[in-house]
């Protein structure tokens, strides 16, 4: 797992981007943490499109 998008001022929650890797691919998580509350929230999981993001799917590109 990788970080990509760490966003501490999100509206509700501080939120991170995260790259997973397995058997059947990649994966982009989008988490939110409650530190207050002691727990982390999934907000979205996708399968990253190649024409969306760079080669290694860790940079959105400009112009998709």
């Amino acid at each position: 797992m990788r970080s990509l998008n760490p966003n501490p001022e999100d509206k509700y929650l501080p939120s991170y981007l995260v790259l997973c890797h397995s058997d059947e691919g990649a994966a982009h998580v989008q988490i939110a943490t409650d530190v207050e509350g002691d727990n982390i929230r999934v907000v979205t999981v996708y399968r990253p499109s190649p024409r969306e993001w760079e080669s290694g799917l860790r940079t959105r590109r400009k112009n998709p």
